[in-house]
């Protein structure tokens, strides 16, 4: 199986969950180091909804102005915009394997989809 991670190694969530993926010998790890190779609006769009969120609910809050703009409350394409140009905004991991797509906040939420 392959999965791909949307990480930032400076985040915890996300090394626990790069680690959970790692330590299985039957998952071929892609790391996509998203503060390096921001998604697209357009592929931000598709994890949520592959994921069953909405964009608000993939918006990182915490250590960023996501507030003081207004975006917990924006339309889709105002947060997803946000997000694509300033990817601190994106809460992390999200992960993507053949069974599905999941924002692992907590990291066991990516054995739902191995």
């Amino acid at each position: 199986m392959q999965a791909t991670i949307w990480h930032n190694p400076k985040c915890g969530t996300s090394r626990k969950t790069l680690a959970i993926l790692e330590n299985l010998s039957s998952v071929d790890v892609i790391v996509v180091e998203y503060l390096k190779e921001p998604p697209s609006a357009e592929k931000l769009a598709q994890l949520y909804r592959d994921a069953g969120i909405t964009p608000q609910q993939g918006l990182r809050i915490r250590g960023t102005d996501a507030e003081e703009r207004g975006l917990p409350t924006a339309d889709d394409a105002t947060v997803l915009a946000a997000m694509a140009a300033d990817p601190i905004l994106i809460e992390r991991p999200i992960v993507e394997t053949e069974k599905g797509t999941r924002l692992c906040r907590p990291q066991d939420k990516v054995l739902e989809i191995l």
